[in-house]
């Protein structure tokens, strides 16, 4: 009876408690969390390295960031020589080699990696001495060699390639070359070209003027002594010599006179890459620099934020949309509202992200809005101080942005201080709507036509035309201009004349091609196997399968080891089109493809036939003297992300009176390799057990 009376007591308690609580009334915040961060402890080399360390005992463990503060450096005519001393740098040292080196790093079970004015290192504390020693000597003894800068630049000149057709990589070059101009350093790009330019001697000038200790920074953080960080920085970066960086000059980037949309075609495109930017002179020492960041945070810093809940939450034209801040002591740095989106509504997206950058700057944020944006700044803050990175990040900003010493002590205190008020005005001084550059990068014979109607306060917006590498050009035509009675079946007719004629075709009732080649090392083959409705293709690393794709019948999966993987609906509903013998017997019977027009391919012009699809586009070139088909690209966009992958066909050779291309040039990953056909058999026997 007790125990009956007591939780009786208790619910009764519990009801008239919550009685009391008026649920309608947003409840204060509480007060900031207390930020405990301990200040380094200091000193300076007398070549000018000046050194901080934090000792913190928690775990045994220590981080070591090498940081060298110089202003940005214009590479010019050069450019890609910073990218390629960063790839040079930690290749072992004049006293290690490059294999014993990278074995020792590997036995200590330590990370180190270095860019072209940084070094960095974590690892276990009780091999602190040795990590510290390895970073010195890899960091102001190089061993630059012609071999590994020959290797390093043709991987750079091959990841180049690569982008040539990647929208987001293009998009993303010519928004920064628009933005400050390609002869400022944050507007010049690495070409082919350029990179062509660049020596090893260029590699040893560059860093020897700007790898030197005058605004250099060595942050130390964890299980270590001060006295102990002292002695041994002291005994292997004494040696370092004492200079300083030259100084340059660059031109003051200016933002547009006015708003306007800047278009790059890129044909392949199956997604409009949109950015909405403008420059800002924004330094994190400004007096408003947490009211730029609230601003931000409101209108575009998550899925919370006002853009991603248009344009994906409720519009549904995108996986995502975003905004971003930056701040710059040595020059003006970037706001920029950007999102992916469906070519079919890439007009109607600029319109919505204009939208929504006008109404922060019109009207107030919400307190609401405002307080949920302070919790998740808190929040994200607070967690951010479990990493050494992040301590380091801060001790090296207090020294380097002219920063009182208590900025992040006090950080969330600011951050809750923030009214409706700052937040607008921070909005109207950054976000400049009335001349800002709406740069897109998309299919123009799909998104043009609407773009070129869009309009603001009033006013259509002029458009302005660049090609990929940012050079103003004339407005691309898209008219099809193809001899009369060319269509999609001739091109397919001479294709299949051009490689045996169509009886020949006919009769082959199954294939088995085999090409191998060679990347990263490795040997790698590929074997497919195709009849009228099955096909199965099989990729091979020295000899072991890695990956299959397998059709049959209604199936269409992946396959690695044992593990059958299906791939989504859409993208098995697109890929049907190319089941078949010859992947041209599908497109001949699919209503979605179309003749498009002509491209040049290795110096020749070719038909162009395009397969679109709700995941996969494929595009199919065909040189229009000979028939043969010399190029096959594939673009495919899921889950927010796009893959492209290209594959040139030369040299054809006949077996057995049908011509195959006996060279494929395709990419895997980010390299490009070419493979030989080392078996071609007609009418082979398939059994079912190969599709499965």
């Amino acid at each position: 009876m007790k125990k009956i009376y007591t939780i009786f007591v208790l619910l009764f308690m519990a009801m008239t408690i919550q009685a009391q609580v008026d649920r309608t009334v947003i409840p204060k915040p509480g007060p900031a969390p207390e930020i405990k961060l301990e200040d380094p402890q200091r000193f300076e080399l007398p070549n000018g390295l000046k050194v901080l360390v934090v000792e913190n005992h928690k775990l045994p463990r220590v981080s070591i960031q090498l940081t060298i503060d110089n202003s940005p450096i214009a590479e010019g005519e050069k450019a890609g020589v910073s990218s390629l001393t960063s790839s040079l740098l930690g290749n072992g040292s004049k006293s290690i080699s490059k294999n014993d080196f990278n074995e020792e790093v590997d036995f200590l079970g330590a990370t180190l990696n270095f860019g072209s004015q940084s070094a960095y290192a974590s690892g276990l504390s009780k091999y602190f001495a040795r990590i510290l020693e390895l970073l010195a000597d890899a960091a102001i003894n190089p061993n630059f060699t012609q071999e590994e800068f020959d290797k390093e630049r043709d991987r750079l000149i091959t990841a180049l390639k690569t982008e040539e057709k990647d929208v987001p990589a293009i998009a993303s070059r010519v928004q920064l070359a628009l933005a400050y101009g390609k002869n400022h350093p944050y507007g010049e790009f690495a070409t082919e070209e350029t990179v062509n330019n660049v020596t090893l001697a260029d590699v040893e000038r560059f860093y020897q003027e700007l790898f030197v200790p005058a605004n250099a920074y060595l942050v130390v953080i964890g299980d270590v002594k001060f006295d102990e960080v002292k002695e041994l920085v002291t005994k292997n970066f004494d040696d370092w010599i004492k200079a300083s960086p030259p100084s340059l000059g660059y031109s003051e980037p200016l933002d547009a006179q006015y708003t306007q949309i800047d278009f790059v075609d890129v044909p392949n495109a199956v997604q409009s890459e949109i950015a909405i930017q403008n420059l800002v002179n924004l330094k994190m020492n400004s007096e408003d620099y947490l009211a730029a960041l609230m601003a931000n945070r409101i209108l575009g810093g998550g899925p919370q934020a006002r853009i991603f809940q248009n344009l994906r939450s409720d519009k549904g034209y995108t996986y995502g949309a975003y905004s971003s801040i930056g701040n710059d002591k040595y020059a003006p740095s970037r706001f920029r509202a950007a999102t992916s989106v469906r070519n079919s509504v890439t007009d109607s997206s600029v319109v919505e992200i204009i939208k929504e950058i006008d109404r922060i700057i019109k009207e107030p944020v919400t307190e609401n809005e405002l307080r949920d944006a302070k919790a998740l700044y808190v929040g994200n803050f607070v967690l951010a101080l479990e990493q050494p990175s992040t301590i380091a990040r801060y001790a090296l900003n207090i020294e380097t942005e002219g920063l009182p010493n208590d900025f992040y002590k006090t950080y969330l205190e600011r951050i809750n201080a923030i009214t409706v008020d700052e937040v607008q005005k921070a909005a109207q001084k950054y976000f400049h709507i009335n001349n800002a550059r709406i740069v897109v990068a998309g299919k123009g014979s799909e998104v043009l036509e609407n773009l070129e109607k869009v309009t603001f306060n009033g006013r259509t917006l002029p458009v302005n035309y660049y090609d990929k590498y940012a050079k103003a050009v004339k407005k691309p035509n898209y008219e099809v201009m193809l001899p009369e009675g060319v269509n999609v079946q001739s091109v397919l007719d001479s294709y299949f004349e051009a490689i045996g004629g169509k009886a020949a075709v006919d009769r082959i009732q199954s294939l088995k091609l085999v090409y191998e080649g060679s990347a990263m090392g490795s040997t790698i083959k590929t074997e497919e196997k195709r009849t009228a409705d099955k096909y199965v293709q099989t990729t091979f690393m020295n000899d072991a399968p890695m990956m299959g794709v397998i059709a049959k019948g209604d199936e269409l999966f992946m396959k690695q080891g044992g593990n059958k993987v299906p791939l989504p609906p859409e993208m098995q509903r697109d890929m049907k089109t190319a089941i078949g013998i010859f992947p041209e017997q599908g497109i001949a019977l699919s209503p979605k493809a179309k003749l498009t027009g002509t491209e040049e391919v290795d110096g020749k012009t070719a038909y162009k036939i395009e397969v679109p699809g709700e995941i996969v586009q494929a595009t199919y070139f065909y040189d229009v003297e000979s028939g043969l088909k010399v190029k096959e690209s594939t673009v495919i966009t899921m889950d927010g992300q796009t893959q492209n992958q290209e594959v040139n066909y030369k040299d054809y050779q006949e077996v057995d009176g049908i011509k195959f291309p006996s060279v494929k040039v395709g990419s895997m990953g980010p390299q490009m390799i070419e493979t030989k056909l080392l078996e071609a058999v007609i009418n082979v026997q398939v059994n079912e057990e190969d599709f499965n």
